[in-house]
């Protein structure tokens, strides 16, 4: 039952939102608070309790599995802190009159729905329900794109929304070709994954390629893969900040847990070959595009999330390379999390500072925001996969598992991750230590947009160095369901 008090708990917060009045602002930010403090709270408590090699099915629409338990920790605990700077940051543009107490209210509103969705999506116990979840989020997410009503933001809501609603379409023939393969339907109910996984080995081989073909590609785009990734900058870049976070380091690890449990079934009716070696040169293609546009970038945000396009590249090719590439891809999935989060709130407050997102009207970012600057410099840092940050072990974990059987993509991948470096370090370094952009004051807007950034870097590290036993079992766990024929 903890399973669903924890996804109803954002439900419940934003259907409270709904009857507040927007004037009520410290009660929204209560009810926003005490929301997440809760759903970190029962994640904790699921970790604890949760058995190895387990599955707590909850009533007919919800399980519990290791997969699921991995997005259902990411969301909460990332969606925690994201909830406590939200409402620092939104404090800060009410206060420069950008935004009103009304918007506040409905951003609120919409965050909850938005952690809603992403928790039914990680732990629906059938695909169609997950597939569901997964275009709600694209709902709530398309307001929160275009929050400012600017007609850049407008144009990038409408884009994400008609790009991401076609392929998750796409997505959902490949999900109707799946529950058609097996020769009866069971208990004349929708076949929960449970059930797919024991018909799988009587798959028609033809039809599984065809179906899994449109899942990589419908729920690809989602994921931001190359070449359907056209809708990340721009929306990743003009969403709130606290947004942007969420979109790339929770909502892009949610689409490609669905393609993985897909992959699952592919594996078990024709082996692994065929889903790996899709998975790998999507990986690797994404790795390389996401390189090269990296240096023409303009605005730190969208650098950003080309970034996101690239190490979403790196856990598919981990994936795809199978054994200790798998687990390596999962700790990769968490690490990217963290940081991911870490830089695109650090230039939340760097936006509030500088008021523009374009490296050409923003440097001396260290001399402005000290702390901010600092945490912005060490998530580049981890974010590159340098050490002693955890992603350098879990890069380096990536191309040693493809070493011997795909020398070939490993030097390129390589190849492709030192450019992506140079290309971030050379638009973050003059924004960082150039002189100060004239007009500028120097100072933290307030220590609620700065200490959400403190709590993701230390735990970071810490989990760079030390990782407790529970998130070790459940990684490991994942990695076989994913790996298993």
């Amino acid at each position: 039952m903890l399973l669903a008090y924890l996804i109803a708990t954002p439900f419940l917060a934003a259907l409270f939102l709904v009857f507040l009045k927007p004037t009520q602002s410290r009660s929204i930010e209560r009810a926003v608070q005490v929301a997440a403090l809760v759903g970190a709270v029962l994640c904790a408590n699921l970790l604890m309790t949760f058995e190895s090699g387990s599955i707590q099915v909850v009533g007919k629409y919800l399980a519990l599995d290791a997969l699921s338990l991995l997005l259902t920790t990411i969301i909460s605990s990332v969606g925690c802190v994201v909830a406590f700077y939200a409402i620092g940051y939104l404090r800060q543009e009410v206060k420069k009159q950008i935004i009103g107490p009304r918007r506040v209210k409905q951003f609120f509103i919409l965050f909850e729905l938005f952690l809603f969705a992403m928790l039914v999506a990680a732990n629906a116990a059938n695909p169609v329900l997950m597939w569901i979840a997964i275009e709600a989020t694209t709902l709530s997410t398309a307001f929160l794109i275009s929050f400012y009503n600017k007609p850049t933001a407008t144009e990038a809501a409408w884009k994400y929304l008609i790009i991401n609603s076609l392929g998750l379409l796409i997505g959902f023939l490949g999900t109707l070709l799946f529950l058609a393969l097996p020769q009866g339907v069971i208990g004349g109910d929708i076949m929960t994954w449970a059930d797919l996984r024991a018909a799988a080995s009587e798959f028609h081989p033809v039809v599984v390629k065809v179906a899994f073909l449109f899942i990589l590609v419908g729920y690809g785009t989602k994921v931001g893969l190359v070449p359907m990734h056209t809708w990340l900058p721009d929306a990743h870049g003009k969403a709130p900040s606290p947004i942007s976070a969420l979109l790339s380091g929770v909502l892009l690890n949610v689409a490609l847990i669905s393609v993985l449990r897909f992959k699952g079934l592919v594996d078990l009716s024709i082996g692994r070959e065929f889903s790996s070696t899709l998975l790998m040169y999507f990986g690797l293609a994404s790795i390389i595009v996401a390189a090269l546009i990296i240096f023409t970038q303009r605005s730190y945000k969208r650098l950003l999330a080309y970034s996101s396009i690239e190490h979403m590249g790196v856990i598919a090719l981990g994936i795809g390379l199978g054994g200790v590439g798998t687990l390596a891809a999962l700790f990769h999935m968490l690490y990217h999390s963290l940081s991911k989060v870490l830089l695109f709130l650090a230039s939340g407050n760097i936006l509030l500072r500088f008021g523009s997102t374009k490296f050409e009207n923003v440097s001396g970012v260290m001399k402005a925001l000290p702390i901010t600057g600092g945490l912005f410099l060490a998530g580049f840092l981890a974010i590159s996969g340098l050490p002693p940050f955890g992603m350098f072990f879990s890069k380096f974990l990536i191309l040693s598992a493809g070493a011997e059987s795909h020398i070939g993509v490993m030097l390129i991948a390589l190849i492709a991750l030192a450019v992506a470096f140079y290309g971030f370090f050379r638009h973050v370094s003059p924004m960082l230590f150039g002189s100060l952009t004239e007009g500028v004051e120097r100072g933290e807007a307030s220590l609620s947009t700065l200490v959400p950034l403190c709590i993701l870097m230390g735990t970071y590290i810490i989990i760079s160095f030390f990782f407790p036993e529970p998130m070790l079992a459940m990684l490991h766990d994942a990695a076989d369901m994913i790996s298993s024929k």
